[in-house]
């Protein structure tokens, strides 16, 4: 899985474009990061920026960034209607793929020790960076703003805590609260009605705030308080959610509008699942939801495998699949269609030229990938087809199981058989991986072959590529045998206790996948006789052998099964 965060800066300029431009360019510098959004505000003189990214890369870009408004925003002649403490006045770090969010309070911390250390700028750590447990709140560390920096400069229970002199970086930049925050998702759940009283009375039922304690439990009755006089609040059913109810002129409807700040918590399935039970207690009903602005892969696809289990269907899907289950079970379509390929960060971050390249092969269609085989291009290969026949082997075993999910009769038994379809996928988006690395590996050789070989230093960096190229291009195939064994237990399993009609299929997935591992082999040993090292070679070579045999033994197991089926 790659990793990826995002980082959503507020910087104190709103106004003026070339300022908000040039930090903007400073974070775009970095290789790796993309500039999702960019949100300036005159009335608040504040703009907020997304981005998204490796770990490390991202902490770079938010470093220029930061470097750059301090540069050109000067704290002493700002003014607007948002709270700030700085030229760069928070900066949060979010856990997208990937990553836990300690792993990012961590990194947030470290930003914030850098900022200071390197360019002087006094830093706050908050939420889940916080190094102090009070001011997890922002807040507190926000606390009087801008100007009360150098008061709390002096004082040792309000000072930054990264920098503790108000010179003449403090007075320009100011403070910067840097923090570590989980993934929120922005959702508006629509609703069959115009009454933003009900709509209202459904977001306090579900918020963790809830609502305020009232005499008799009515909503017009005195309000109740404690015996210290603090208002009694009832709390609503959902952990880390805010929400409110509103009218939204442009689609006719009220909609409960909802923040999940924590979706470890309340993934968005349980948020629709919940705001939809409360609605129906108030005579309401929940339409659809309308996601505002971007969500992780993981949201979808874990909402998607919710409502599959719920229909006691198999999760052994694709994953394009499985979140259309999602779009459709929430109605994320209601008011306006849902593009996967533009809501979800990781395609958004997905240079489309450079995947297309990269997954050339395994994109093409089979006709396509026969005739491009066929050419006189010595690549793809037997290994790249290898990959491909154990792909074709795990795609069966999936199948076969996802028959076995939906028999007659077998209703009890959906979860035995989705759990060998999930298994299968995942085999299957490995070795479809795999058919295009096979190919990469060998033009890496060719490519060291190719490379000068006029003097001694030439010749001594030219063998050394070769000897690693080689050794990678034995290694992939290895990849390949292990990838494609994998898929043989499941088969055999199919076999034993699977569809019986199915059997057929479930012998030609063990053939597919035993060929792929049998080719494969080939690949590793031919490309570890190239190798000066042997050194390298011989685990490669014994480790191929193990696998062949035991390969061997399960085919012969499933075959032995099939025919008993088909011979009944």
């Amino acid at each position: 899985m790659k990793r990826i965060i995002e980082c959503v800066p507020n910087f104190s300029e709103g106004r003026d474009m070339s300022v908000i431009d040039a930090i903007v360019a400073a974070i775009s510098s970095v290789e790796g990061v993309k500039v999702l959004d960019v949100d300036p505000g005159a009335a608040t003189n504040r703009t907020v920026v997304t981005f998204v990214g490796a770990p490390e890369d991202v902490v770079e870009a938010a470093f220029r960034g930061t470097r750059c408004a301090g540069e050109l925003i000067d704290m002493r002649h700002h003014h607007g209607a948002h709270p700030r403490s700085g030229a760069t006045d928070v900066l949060p770090l979010v856990p997208v793929a990937g990553v836990t969010l300690e792993e990012c309070a961590a990194l947030a911390r470290s930003l914030a020790e850098r900022l200071f250390t390197e360019l002087g700028i006094p830093c706050y750590c908050y939420e889940s960076a916080a190094i102090r447990p009070e001011r997890r709140n922002l807040a507190v560390c926000r606390a009087g703003e801008y100007e009360a920096l150098p008061e709390k400069m002096v004082d040792p229970e309000r000072r930054p805590d990264f920098g503790g002199v108000y010179d003449d970086t403090a007075a320009r930049c100011g403070a910067t609260n840097v923090g570590a925050r989980n993934f929120l998702v922005a959702v508006n759940f629509n609703l069959n009605t115009t009454s933003v009283r009900r709509a209202m009375a459904v977001a306090f039922d579900v918020r963790e705030k809830g609502r305020k304690a009232r005499e008799g439990g009515s909503l017009t009755g005195r309000l109740l308080k404690d015996a210290a006089g603090e208002q009694i609040w009832i709390p609503g059913t959902l952990k880390g959610c805010k929400a409110i109810g509103w009218y939204i002129d442009e689609y006719g409807i009220a909609q409960v509008s909802m923040n999940i700040t924590d979706i470890s918590a309340t993934p968005l399935h349980a948020a629709f699942e919940e705001v939809s039970r409360a609605a129906a207690a108030r005579g309401l009903r929940v339409t659809g939801a309308e996601i505002v602005g971007l969500v992780p892969k993981s949201v979808l696809l874990d909402a998607g495998r919710f409502y599959l289990e719920k229909q006691r269907r198999s999760l052994g899907i694709s994953g394009d699949e499985i979140m259309k289950i999602a779009v459709k079970s929430m109605s994320l379509d209601d008011l306006a269609p849902f593009n996967v390929r533009e809501k979800v960060i990781e395609y958004r971050m997905e240079d489309e030229a450079a995947e297309a390249a990269k997954h050339r092969l395994a994109r093409m269609s089979v006709e396509a990938f026969t005739r491009e085989t066929a050419s006189e291009s010595a690549a793809p290969g037997g290994g790249s087809v290898s990959a491909c026949m154990g792909a074709f082997g795990a795609a069966l075993v999936a199948m076969v199981a996802n028959l076995s999910a939906h028999k007659r009769g077998w209703d009890e038994r959906w979860k035995e058989f989705s759990d060998v379809a999930e298994q299968g996928q995942a085999v299957l988006d490995e070795l479809l991986e795999l058919i295009d690395e096979d190919t990469a590996a060998f033009d890496m050789v060719m490519e060291a072959f190719g490379m000068p070989k006029g003097s001694d230093e030439e010749k001594r960096l030219r063998d050394e590529a070769i000897e690693s190229a080689t050794l990678h291009a034995a290694g992939v195939p290895l990849r390949t045998m292990e990838a494609s064994l994998k898929a043989l237990p499941l088969a055999l399993r199919m076999a034993e206790s699977g569809n019986p009609a199915s059997a057929s299929d479930a012998g030609v997935a063990a053939l597919a996948a035993y060929a792929a591992v049998e080719g494969a082999a080939l690949n590793v040993r031919i490309n570890a006789a190239g190798l000066s090292d042997k050194s390298s070679a011989e685990p490669l070579l014994e480790r191929a052998r193990r696998i062949v045999s035991e390969a061997a033994d399960l085919r012969d197991k499933v075959l032995a099964e099939v025919n008993r089926h088909i011979d009944a």
